[in-house]
């Protein structure tokens, strides 16, 4: 076998680039190596127990937020303040899909499991980053996605790994070999109906909610059997009484501007609107395994900016909710923006953690990371409200109406805390959160249902003129003050992720992965990837060594610089 070192280079999509430009024999005993191993990964079957105690786990990254509290805190502290400065690459693998990249990568006993926009999945080595098998996903005919072909990643359970899919199937894989075990149907694509996010394991079930909030749909999160892909048992994010209470403030009090006789008349004269109400569901539940509850929040109503086709409070999108995790039936809940007309929804996934309550005592909390900017505080027992933080981003403007020639609002539609994951260091008690800043007019065209077509009911528009950025914030949740705050020159849309070694990684558009000071703000370190880093970072350790792994292949949604890399980095 005859390769010069530029053919091995232009060999390398699909690879470790740790591999590239070594001798032709090094390379063929490589590729040969990865033959056998596409055939097998030594993949170990996740126990129950073990994703329980993913917490306290320091080899292994179970779940796509680390643990069921999503407190993407990571109990590792081998790379820590003193040591990140000589942080370097282990490996980069490359993905067959150069296209937005959300994925979180899991790590179970030494392998690893990506997602691509398109539905790929691979099994990785790794503390090699080599490659076993390489799953792709048979696209349906129809798939309706409103930002994006993203997938933010896998579940784990058992012997599978499983997968929500574009064309609204879930599917399970073998967790050795990536074949297909079983592929379940949720929803209709050709309605709107979409998956991007990563499913939950638990107790022997799936759980996954559905995307299309943009297309008149009507919003669930589902329970499938982990076994054999059945369904379980179904919660509607749209109840079919969804007038609420006709609430005229938002959770922060202020007047949100609603002419509720002109919504009281349109409802005597139109219904309920609840079959096309939206509700979609963008990310994980929380799980609380004590009191047998899950926690999700629910995205916008549709259509996204027409209000009068919708009247009453929309319940429950822009909402907090819980319900059992046995039955769904529901718990409670709690609503940050009655009948929304600005499209700054819920998305951001739920962290549970201890509060302080209103009295200064203890209590089990549930925090929100909304796209209004501020850090909401609850109640995990009843989802009360018992603080929001000092706003995160600016705020002007609130809640001006849309108008057909265009309203000025900030925030923009895409936050404040848009989709990105926050993470939490329960030490310091502070949350980390990353913003957007970007200045938008909102205008109103009012439209009828148009069977599962993109209905925003208007739109929402960047001002070319005005100042685009970001920033991380930390938040001290026990009294809603920003504790340090680093602004960014792009707006922010990735994640954050901590570790026990003091330390808070996320990454910006222009490509840099940072690692922070958790306690200060204070950068401690940086690597360019040459895409956008717009994808939470994970964590886990091989043979004694801990990793920090990340994915750079930018964003769809606000078009940040594409790529395909998986980089995963470590100390010596």
């Amino acid at each position: 076998m005859n390769r010069t070192k530029d053919a091995l280079v232009r060999s390398c999509i699909g690879a470790a680039i740790v591999y590239c430009g070594v001798s032709a024999a090094s390379a063929q005993e490589i590729e040969q190596s990865a033959a056998k191993a596409a055939a097998s990964a030594p993949a170990t079957a996740v126990t129950q127990e073990q994703l329980s105690a993913a917490a306290k786990d320091a080899n292994n990254f179970l779940h796509t937020n680390g643990n069921y509290d999503q407190t993407r805190y990571f109990p590792g502290k081998q790379i820590d303040t003193s040591n990140v400065g000589k942080m370097h690459p282990a490996w980069i693998f490359q993905t067959e899909v150069k296209e937005s990249l959300e994925t979180t990568p899991i790590v179970v006993n030494g392998v690893m499991y990506v997602t691509t926009s398109f539905n790929h999945v691979y099994a990785l080595n790794a503390k090699t980053g080599e490659q076993y098998w390489h799953y792709k996903h048979k696209m349906g005919p129809i798939t309706t996605y409103c930002c994006g072909p993203n997938n933010r990643g896998v579940a784990v359970n058992g012997d599978k790994v499983f997968m929500g899919t574009l064309d609204a199937k879930l599917v399970a894989l073998d967790a050795k070999t990536g074949s297909l075990v079983w592929e379940t149907q949720i929803a209709d694509p050709e309605l709107g109906y979409s998956e991007t996010m990563a499913p939950t394991a638990v107790n022997g079930k799936i759980l996954i909610g559905t995307n299309g909030g943009e297309y008149g749909i009507r919003g669930f999160v589902r329970a499938y059997d982990a076994e054999t892909g059945k369904q379980v048992w179904n919660f509607d994010t749209i109840p079919e009484k969804s007038v609420g209470v006709w609430a005229t403030h938002d959770a922060t009090g202020r007047d949100m501007h609603r002419d509720i006789a002109a919504e009281k008349a349109a409802f005597e004269k139109n219904g309920d609107p609840y079959k096309t109400l939206g509700g979609g569901v963008w990310q994980n539940p929380a799980v609380d395994l004590k009191t047998n509850r899950i926690y999700f929040v629910v995205g916008n109503p549709s259509p996204d900016l027409d209000g009068s086709l919708r009247p009453g409070d929309n319940l429950y999108t822009d909402s907090l909710v819980a319900v059992d995790l046995e039955t769904g039936k529901y718990v409670c809940h709690f609503q940050y923006i009655a009948h929304d007309v600005w499209d700054l929804d819920a998305v951001s996934p739920p962290i549970l953690v201890d509060v302080k309550g209103k009295d200064g005592k203890t209590v089990p909390g549930v925090i929100h990371g909304g796209k209004t900017g501020h850090v909401y505080v609850h109640n995990r027992d009843d989802c009360s409200l018992i603080r929001f933080s000092d706003a995160m981003v600016a705020q002007e403007n609130m809640w001006v109406l849309p108008t057909k020639e265009g309203a000025r609002m900030l925030p923009g539609a895409n936050g404040g805390v848009e989709w990105s994951p926050m993470a939490v260091n329960p030490e310091l008690a502070l949350a980390y959160a990353v913003n957007l800043h970007q200045p938008m007019t909102y205008h109103v065209e009012s439209s009828p249902y148009p069977d599962g077509k993109l209905w925003l009911g208007g739109a929402f528009k960047v001002i070319p003129t005005e100042e685009q950025a970001g920033n991380i914030t930390a938040v001290d949740y026990n009294t809603g003050k920003i504790k340090w705050q680093v602004k960014t020159p792009q707006p922010m849309m990735g994640g954050a992720f901590t570790t026990a070694g003091g330390l808070m990684f996320t990454g910006e558009a222009n490509g840099w992965f940072r690692a922070y000071d958790a306690a200060s703000g204070k950068v401690l370190w940086s690597f360019q990837a040459g895409a956008g880093v717009n994808a939470p970072a994970s964590s886990y350790g091989v043979d004694g060594k801990q990793y920090i792994v990340v994915g750079a292949g930018g964003n769809t949604q606000i078009d940040f610089k594409r790529g395909n890399n998986i980089i995963a980095f470590t100390v010596d």
